[in-house]
């Protein structure tokens, strides 16, 4: 695992505000994947992978146990509420530091909270990139894990189900809701437990196919019922750099791997190539298009965003 980010603050000790410390530059925001139009008869718009908006507010969940000696404090900033865990410490400056469960600050026992929330203020920016780095990187890390055997684990519908392998059986199983799933749900694949990584891979990813076929589908005739809209047909794809495309004659893809995320997601891909039914660009009045088909799909286009066709699981 990559080492954690650090940044040291100095500070005077005594009555007065903080020195100073050391300046950390912000990289400049990413600009989104432009549109793509294919050179033929059917001009085809494409979602493709862009990274994450510089202003999307970053998740940061109070974990539920605290380690000793730790507090959670949240301090508002310009950009959004950044919660963290407070220690104390003989050290003589305040550390920032991005772990394994967020952002942690270990601050002199002599410095006040208040100083210590103007510090947090002051490098909110750089915190909260750092942050977005560390989220991405470990997103990534959990879709491309997968092992291919017995006891390996695997994204579905936003859920890590667990793959299990059993001669006995003659068709995969998946033992809770394959609508609904919940962590820890296992898909029965009908193998040998001592069956080679090949043959696990091949036999799930039929079955995330066959799953990603119905769901789709079904979401599909859901918003079209919905909006009146009409396709001429759709189909699952492979690709390997887009989520989706919409030619202007009515033919829609989704990539089948959009499987791996949560319902949301996957709708929202849906309701972006619908919207292009109606709109073949990524104007401003796509964008309405999108919120017509599907309000409040911001938060959903803000997560997809931190994904990669390629960083999924390898087939």
């Amino acid at each position: 695992m990559a080492p954690p980010d650090q940044l040291a603050l100095s500070f005077d000790f005594g009555p007065s505000e903080p020195a100073g410390g050391l300046a950390v530059a912000t990289p400049a925001p990413a600009s989104p994947a432009p549109a793509r139009v294919a050179p033929n008869d059917a001009p085809t718009l494409v979602l493709t992978p862009a990274q994450a908006a510089p202003d999307a507010r970053v998740p940061m969940p109070r974990p539920a146990q605290l380690p000793e000696g730790s507090r959670w404090r949240e301090v508002e900033t310009p950009q959004q509420t950044i919660g963290f865990l407070l220690q104390r410490s003989r050290r003589r400056s305040i550390g920032f530091v991005i772990a394994d469960d967020g952002l942690r600050i270990t601050a002199p026992n002599w410095v006040t909270l208040g100083q210590i929330d103007d510090a947090v203020r002051e490098k909110a920016k750089w915190i909260l990139a750092k942050l977005r780095e560390w989220q991405e990187r470990k997103e990534k890390l959990a879709l491309t894990g997968t092992r291919w055997t017995g006891g390996g684990e695997l994204p579905y519908l936003g859920r890590r189900i667990v793959l299990g392998l059993a001669a006995d059986r003659r068709q995969a199983f998946f033992s809770g809701s394959a609508q609904e799933p919940q962590d820890g749900d296992t898909l029965w694949l009908p193998l040998s437990p001592s069956a080679d990584q090949a043959r696990v891979r091949d036999a799930a990813q039929a079955w995330l196919q066959q799953r990603a076929s119905d769901r789709f589908g079904a979401r599909l005739a859901h918003f079209l019922q919905r909006t009146g809209l009409t396709i001429r047909r759709w189909r699952l794809s492979s690709a390997a750099t887009r989520w989706g495309s919409c030619t202007s004659d009515g033919t829609i893809m989704l990539n089948w791997r959009l499987i791996h995320f949560a319902p949301d997601i996957i709708d929202y891909v849906i309701a972006h190539e619908l919207a292009h039914l109606r709109e073949m660009n990524h104007s401003q009045d796509f964008w309405t298009q999108v919120g017509h088909i599907l309000p409040d799909f911001e938060k959903a286009k803000q997560a997809l965003r931190r994904h990669d066709p390629a960083a999924l699981p390898r087939f």
